[in-house]
């Protein structure tokens, strides 16, 4: 098997775009070699711990309304080319992520970590839920198979938390400044929503180069 790490941010519109096109070469490629592990990165490390208003994170972030505008245009367009209608409409705040990373986390030592990612994607892009809110983690939680009680118990404690921002901050040490950022088996790092192509490309190359080990 193939490490394939993923520094990502829920909120993050590339990175649900990249998951998606991952997502089609994986399926496409079902005797993949990858096992996939999520790492956190907070596109906004400074926001408040309960989020801001959508609106007003848009203007400020990118200048005012026009601007916000022009700046996901691009988005717009590349979700609508993998065939995702991004719900940008009904997304009334932009949460802080540090609690949905936790989540994350706490996922994968249960074996859950693409479920969950998967579903705080559509929650937060489909849904328009606020992913800040501990209710909407717990309830995510539950929906992917884990105990939203100890879910809820853990968000309500600080468990894990430096430990996430540490992480986090080890992958801008490491000279991560944009997300998704993909690495492969630790050594190749694939910045960016890659098209389905290049996926199965890397895929059928690592296929060709165990086998000619063989």
């Amino acid at each position: 098997m193939v490490k394939l790490d993923i520094i990502s941010d829920p909120i993050c519109p590339w990175c649900y775009i990249g998951k998606t096109l991952l997502d089609r070469a994986l399926e496409s490629r079902p005797d993949h070699p990858f096992t996939v592990e999520w790492h956190p990165y907070q596109l906004n490390p400074d926001m408040p711990p309960e989020g801001m208003d959508r609106r007003t994170y848009l203007e400020s972030k990118f200048g005012g309304k026009d601007a916000a505008f022009e700046a996901y245009k691009p988005v717009v367009a590349r979700a609508q080319e993998a065939g995702l209608d991004i719900a940008f409409d009904q997304i009334a705040r932009t949460p802080n992520t540090l609690d949905a990373h936790r989540l994350i986390h706490w996922a994968g030592i249960e074996g859950r970590q693409t479920p969950i990612v998967s579903a705080l994607f559509r929650a937060y892009f489909q849904d328009g839920r606020d992913i800040g809110a501990h209710d909407v983690l717990g309830d995510i939680a539950d929906s992917a198979g884990l105990d939203a009680a100890v879910i809820l118990k853990l968000l309500q404690s600080e468990a894990d938390r430096d430990d996430i921002l540490a992480r986090d901050a080890q992958s801008r040490k490491m000279g991560v400044t944009a997300v998704p950022t993909f690495i492969v088996a630790g050594q190749h790092a694939v910045p960016g929503a890659q098209p389905v192509e290049l996926w199965q490309k890397v895929i059928d190359d690592i296929d060709a180069q165990v086998a000619g080990e063989t």
